[in-house]
């Protein structure tokens, strides 16, 4: 993507860095969310890490675990935190959105909060994408926060964005309508750590393709 044309989100996690994993490192729920996923892989999985931050915990619990793991991650920042800190994965600087998906080429896809940014009609179609990606039997975790906003204004840790989320229902219908099936659903409230943080919904959905 030409730098005149930079996804907001690439400028906005560049600025937050590193801070991201401090703020969310507490996230129960994310960590039980991947125990689950690596309770369903086979050895050797390859797995897909869609907006991988700074690698943990997501890339690094499927790299420790013996997976192929590939992070992609529109924050040149991030994706070099990523490749310090979880040296058994690869990273990909790339927006999403424009990235060649093999059909079928992924026994599991992480989107974990990584879709918040984009518009309704882009995350229906990225979920579509994500799920032919995954083999038949695979698996796809998305987690997001399940307000029904469409490019609200919002600080996120010190920077301003714009904020598409579906609420629950819709979230479900969405990723049904992509040809998987929710295996387990968990709802969850989580309070970063930051000063001034209040609580705030989470949402995961494991789907098997």
């Amino acid at each position: 993507m030409a730098e005149g044309n930079r996804h907001p989100a690439a400028e906005a996690f560049d600025a937050i860095g590193a801070d991201y994993e401090t703020a969310f490192a507490g996230s129960a729920a994310h960590r039980e969310s991947l125990d689950r996923l690596l309770e369903r892989l086979a050895p050797h999985s390859r797995a897909l890490d869609v907006g991988s931050g700074t690698g943990r915990p997501t890339a690094e619990a499927l790299a420790a675990a013996g997976h192929e793991v590939l992070g992609v991650d529109v924050s040149p920042v991030m994706v070099e935190l990523a490749a310090r800190r979880v040296p058994g994965a690869s990273f990909r600087c790339a927006d999403i959105r424009e990235v060649p998906l093999e059909e079928s080429g992924f026994d599991a896809v992480c989107v974990y909060f990584s879709l918040l940014q984009m518009s309704r009609d882009e995350q229906r179609s990225l979920v579509h994408r994500l799920a032919r990606a995954v083999r038949p039997g695979g698996h796809l975790v998305l987690a997001t926060v399940p307000l029904d906003v469409e490019d609200v204004s919002a600080v996120f840790m010190g920077q301003e964005v714009r904020v598409t989320s579906f609420g629950p229902e819709a979230l479900r219908a969405l990723v049904s309508g992509a040809g998987l099936t929710v295996v387990h659903e968990e709802g969850t409230v989580f309070t970063p750590d930051l000063p001034g943080s209040v609580p705030e919904p989470h949402l995961f959905l494991e789907c098997r393709r």
